[in-house]
């Protein structure tokens, strides 16, 4: 059976020494460094780490210890028929004044071919190599069901001290030429959620948005980025990690609007829970009143605990408007998690990415 120690590593520290594990968020703003994962359905696990300090090539995970599935091994929750149904499906709550837009998901799947060569840590190297990405990390906690290793590109929540700030991303396309104005009204539509969410918790007239529909270059595609900042109200400083995540969670890039009709057809719509993907992952310093979740997308997760044995899981998704074309929305799916699946696979030949 494996035997992987405890750790996280994000942002070029490595934790290790465990000493405490809580689903309260409330221990975020205690004490300590934690490395953090709320998934999708709300589920929230926070490690706390005695040991972290700033990682050196000593830590760098052994050679050969990931051995990623077979790229024709990977099966889809929703496969092409369901995902453009479902396009369809959304479109019509559109249509019927529902909801703006849903962003609709699919989780791959695939069998693990060695669970003693399925160290995530040494997946979020091979990521770092093929798929470098600003929020990138990895946790590892065995002993509670969590080894997760993400490659995101994409901020949910930045704390330093009363500041606050997301970075929502809707808009993909091979090249910034691919950007159509859809891309762009989807990118406006969750900055106003965003900006609702976060006023929520900061104080009133301080929530700005300095820059809106950037784009930002990623290996192997490009997005629209927009910065959502504020300051936290005084009530909310105390507890502010529970407070943010109480007021913004789950990500609305990953959700839709209104968020509440988006999620009713979301459970309707999707056949697997998300999990880690689309919920948060990062880290706390709960001293220092500093941290980041990325929105866990670009993420894969181990699943230890299926009938048939040890599985690697993905997801992907594309957020669905009335514009939307279902084939071209399936494509967007293909393309987010090309690049992804065969640098796990082990297939990928990395060569140098856009620089960010």
């Amino acid at each position: 059976m494996h035997d992987f120690a405890p750790m996280a590593r994000f942002g070029g520290l490595i934790a290790t020494d465990l000493r405490d594990v809580t689903s309260d968020p409330a221990a975020l703003d205690s004490a300590g460094w934690w490395a953090v994962t709320a998934d999708f359905e709300g589920g929230v696990v926070c490690a706390r780490f005695g040991d972290v300090r700033p990682a050196t090539a000593a830590d760098a995970p052994a050679p050969g210890a990931w051995r990623g599935p077979a790229p024709a091994d990977w099966r889809s929750s929703l496969d092409r028929a369901a995902y453009t149904e479902g396009v369809r499906r959304i479109r019509a709550h559109i249509a019927a004044g529902t909801v703006y837009q849903v962003n609709l998901c699919r989780v791959l799947t695939a069998p693990l071919p060695d669970p003693e060569r399925a160290d995530v840590d040494a997946l979020s190297a091979v990521l770092a190599h093929g798929n470098p990405a600003p929020y990138a990390g990895t946790i590892r906690l065995p002993g509670h069901g969590v080894e997760i290793a993400t490659a995101s590109p994409e901020l949910f929540l930045r704390r330093d001290g009363r500041t606050v700030e997301s970075g929502p991303i809707k808009g993909t396309g091979r090249i910034a030429a691919d950007l159509s104005e859809k891309d762009r009204a989807e990118n406006v539509m969750i900055v106003d959620l965003v900006r609702n969410d976060l006023g929520r918790v900061c104080a009133s007239g301080s929530v700005t948005v300095p820059a809106l529909c950037a784009v930002e270059e990623h290996p192997g595609l490009v997005h629209l980025v927009s910065t959502v900042r504020g300051e936290l109200a005084e009530a909310h400083e105390k507890t502010a990690w529970a407070d943010l995540l109480g007021a913004t969670f789950p990500p609305g890039s990953v959700t839709g609007a209104p968020k509440s009709s988006a999620l009713r057809i979301i459970d309707e719509l999707e056949t697997a829970p998300r999990g880690p993907y689309c919920g948060g992952i990062g880290w706390v310093d709960a001293d220092r009143r500093t941290g980041w979740l990325n929105v866990g997308i670009r993420t894969f997760w181990i699943d230890r605990a299926t009938a048939e044995g040890p599985v690697l899981r993905f997801g992907a998704g594309a957020g669905i408007i009335w514009d939307s074309d279902p084939e071209r929305e399936w494509a967007e799916t293909e393309l987010k998690a090309r690049r992804l699946l065969a640098v796990a696979s082990g297939e990928h030949e990395v060569t140098e990415g856009p620089k960010r």
